[in-house]
């Protein structure tokens, strides 16, 4: 049974505010980019992954030019061959690449049209969605994307203007708005993997590349996909999650699989003990590939300001 699919009561206090998002919403977040970066510098700290260093290449450098060594040049930059050559320090002046390719996969499919708090995971991958693309041109980076659901991926190109976001955005929002609990197709775990081997042919090396789901459907197949990918390139995967999965309300619950439903007394510590065991071993099976990979795995839920989610999880104190 997919916990992702529950359907609360009606009657409940706290029903979700947010299955939608909209395109102002998604253009308003580039105002919260200014501050961080998706290239942690620092252990990545994480209530799923644990603490550990991110291995992410960042840019890279393009030699520039061979000078004499100047008081205050990095003693690491010297290019000892021309010293003994020519008797005289000489250093090598490298200048930074500008335009690092950004890759953003994001998940919208009906395993993401559900949330209990806030707003729903669909929409909160959308926001940090377009969080990153904001973030990619701020710094000078190519942002390129595939949206996803349960029967097509949405393609953009990667570019390094507004208009390149704008149409990152707009497919974001179009699928998204194509997600309704009465919806007539069926649940597609594969359309991760297809995503996946979209992304390989389209990073061939030295890419960010940024999966933002809630894992479902992440099979040995998909795995393996993440590891050709990381091979060459870099990952990060924002997790998106429902406070629910880790804090059970004591009170039944219809849950639904796409095509069956029944109802499920939480109330049952028996019945709360298994579902929070299965999330827990879940996690430490995603958390256990990642780690092999040593790409870092963030935490992003429903509740909560998403860029604030960011930047603490990325090293960042949020400006009062």
């Amino acid at each position: 049974m997919d916990w992702s699919r529950v359907k609360r009561n009606t009657a409940t206090s706290n029903r979700p505010q947010g299955p939608y998002t909209s395109l102002d919403e998604l253009v308003r977040l580039q105002f919260k980019v200014r501050d961080f970066s998706l290239k942690p510098t620092q252990p990545v700290t994480s209530i799923l992954s644990g603490r550990y260093g991110s291995r992410l290449r960042g840019r890279g450098l393009n030699f520039e030019e061979l000078r004499r060594y100047l008081s205050g040049d990095d003693v690491r930059t010297i290019d000892w061959k021309v010293t003994a050559r020519t008797r005289t320090p000489h250093v090598r002046v490298y200048s930074e690449e500008k335009d690092r390719k950004v890759l953003l996969l994001v998940d919208q499919r009906i395993n993401m049209f559900f949330g209990t708090r806030e707003k729903f995971k669909s929409v909160t991958a959308a926001e940090a969605a377009a969080i990153a693309a904001w973030r990619a041109i701020a710094a000078g980076d190519r942002v390129g994307a595939l949206v996803f659901n349960d029967e097509t991926i949405l393609d953009t190109k990667p570019g390094q203007s507004s208009q390149t976001v704008l149409s990152i955005l707009g497919n974001i929002v179009k699928l998204n708005h194509l997600l309704t609990k009465d919806t007539a197709t069926p649940p597609n775990d594969d359309m991760m993997n297809r995503c996946l081997e979209s992304a390989a042919r389209l990073a061939p090396h030295d890419v960010l590349v940024v999966l933002i789901t809630d894992g479902s459907g992440l099979d040995d197949s998909g795995q393996q996909l993440i590891s050709k990918i990381g091979q060459k390139n870099d990952i990060i995967t924002l997790l998106i999650h429902d406070p629910s999965r880790l804090e059970l309300q004591e009170r039944p619950l219809t849950l639904s699989d796409g095509k069956r439903q029944m109802e499920v007394d939480f109330s049952n510590d028996k019945v709360r003990k298994t579902l929070l065991e299965h999330y827990a071993k879940e996690q430490s099976q995603l958390q256990h590939f990642l780690r092999k990979l040593t790409a870092p795995l963030l935490p992003i839920s429903n509740q909560g300001d998403v860029g604030d989610q960011l930047r603490r999880l990325l090293g960042v104190v949020p400006r009062r």
